[in-house]
This record gives C-alpha cells, structure tokens and sequence, in this order.
C-alpha cells in the first residue's frame, strides 16, 4: 500500500505540477500510458488530487441571472429536458449540487445537512474529496412513531461523512414531537445541546424543499410522519411545504405554525446564521413550496432544474 501511494503522488506531482505528458509520465516511472491514467484517475478517486473550480468565474445563464436578481440568491439552474423522467431530473440536479458542495466545503468545516430525498440523491453522487478536521451535523431529527429514522438518515450523512473523510454527528431527536413542551424539556439535555451547539457554528448547510404530492415524494410526507387527514389539516393552514422539517406558507410566513413549535428542525431565522445555505430542489410539484423558502430569507445558494426555474420566474 505504501508503494502505491508513493507511486499515485509521483504520478500526480509529474502530471500536474511539472507538467509532463502521459507518456513522459510513463517513461519517468517506467510504466505504459494506461497505467498513468489509472494512477491518475484513482489519485482523483482517493482525494490525493482534488480539483476545485470558482463559481463566481462560471458562466451564468439568463435563467439564473434573473433568479438571482429576483431572489437575492446565487442560482445554478441545470440543463434539464423536459422529457426527461422525475428521476433522472433529480440526478441531475444532485451531481451539480456535489459539485457546489465540494467546491464551498475545506478543511476544518463544519456541514449541517438536512435529509430528504433530494439530499439523499446529493449524498449518493458526491465525489469524495477527503478534508482534515471536518464536522457532518444531522440539521433534524428523523424518528416518528413507527420507526427512529436512523437508517435513512445515518445513511444520507454517513456518505456525506466518508465522502469528505469526515467526523459525524447525528441529533437523536424524532422529527416532531407529540407536545411541544416535551422538545422545550429535551432542548434543555445536554447531549441534545451539544449537537444544537453544533449546529449554530455550522459554515455550511445543504437542504432540500419538501412539498406534498409528486413523482418522488418528499419523505416527509410518505415516511410515516402524518397520516393523510393530518397533513389535509396542513393544507388547510396554508402550509405549501417545508424546509428543514419546518413548515411553510407561500408568502413564507412559519412561525405561528402550531406544528412547528415541535419540529426539531432549524427555523428559517436559525438557518440564516449559516453563512452559507444551500438548497437543491427539482420537480415542478415543488414550486409553492419553493417559493415559501425563498421569501423566508433563508436561501443563500439554489440549485434548481431549468423547468422548475423557469415555473418559478413566471410565478414570481
């Protein structure tokens, strides 16, 4: 193992630090051009190279100029077609949120992620880039009364967690308490304060926006956590969606919410103190919702699918 390391970092050092072509690569180590490509593939593969790109030298399309000008976000809209399946628009999205995830994250960073099913695709297709001494924080509890949410959500921050090489935290909390007084006791314990400190020196947080119905349903809503008359008594309030397992009107109003006095979820007024927020959402089903998180303030970075983007400018 220590011969092929000391053989992946020369490669990588004559590749990109000196310069040398594949084949003066070869010829310097005495291997085949082959064997230089797959040291240097797998060199990227273990994050002995890491290769970051600046977004603010990106090219923005007109979509998300407005966007970001409407909103006061940075908006990535990805190129989607509108004949491409709920899923593969999702994917989509998922892979340039990794990619804007790996670019934001460094060393000694602390990540507070929100799981869901849009973040749970990001988690699956986030390219490992290994950091020292960085933090993976559960934003919100995941259990109910059928099951503790931990293998849903463990799995989401867990590969988070070893794409970046990572320590993680997970926040022991159901989604939603029964009463609201049983969360403002627990908010008082100090293994639940731990992670809340946790939380609050977060750099980075990465959500997604739930909304009822849809081709890929946010978990939410089919995990078990309301029965079907529970969340028609949602609607009926006004509520659109969620971000963070906190709920949401269209004009972005949250907090005399009954439900949300027992959500374990960041308010919008806590997720602000993150310098930098990051929501992924694709799927026209979520445009109400969408729109709720976007007045709320709470968006600083949005990756969005072009169909959805564009049903969100002429909504706005």
């Amino acid at each position: 193992m220590k011969e092929r390391n000391t053989q992946l970092f020369e490669a990588a050092q004559l590749y990109y630090l000196e310069h040398l072509t594949m084949d003066q690569v070869g010829a310097r180590l005495s291997v085949s051009r082959a064997t230089v490509s797959r040291l240097l593939k797998e060199a990227r593969q273990v994050g002995l190279v890491q290769i970051n790109l600046n977004d603010d030298f990106k090219p923005k399309n007109d979509l998300a100029t407005k966007l970001g000008d409407r909103f006061r976000v940075k908006a990535l809209v990805v190129p989607t077609n509108p004949r491409d399946s709920a899923l593969g628009r999702m994917q989509a999205v998922a892979r340039e949120a990794g990619v804007l995830l790996n670019n934001v994250m460094h060393d000694d960073m602390v990540l507070g992620v929100a799981w869901g099913s849009t973040v749970s695709e990001v988690a699956r297709q986030l390219p490992p880039r290994p950091l020292k001494n960085a933090l993976v924080v559960q934003l919100n509890g995941a259990g109910n009364a059928r099951h503790t949410g931990i293998p849903y959500s463990g799995a989401i921050l867990g590969q988070i967690a070893e794409a970046f090489s990572a320590q993680m935290i997970h926040f022991p909390v159901p989604a939603f308490f029964d009463r609201a007084t049983t969360k403002e006791a627990m908010w008082q314990e100090e293994s639940v304060r731990s992670v809340l400190k946790m939380q609050r020196v977060a750099d980075v947080a990465l959500f997604g926006i739930g909304a009822f119905g849809g081709a890929i349903p946010s978990h939410v809503y089919n995990g078990g956590y309301f029965t079907e008359e529970e969340q028609r008594r949602l609607r009926q309030t006004g509520v659109v969606g969620d971000m963070c397992t906190v709920f949401l009107r269209e004009n972005g109003t949250f907090a005399d919410l009954e439900v949300n006095r027992r959500a374990t979820g960041p308010t919008p007024a806590e997720l602000v103190r993150i310098k930098r927020r990051i929501a992924v959402v694709s799927g026209a089903h979520r445009l109400s919702a969408l729109m709720g998180a976007l007045m709320t303030g709470a968006v600083t970075d949005l990756v969005i699918d072009a169909q959805l983007a564009e049903l969100l400018l002429k909504a706005a």
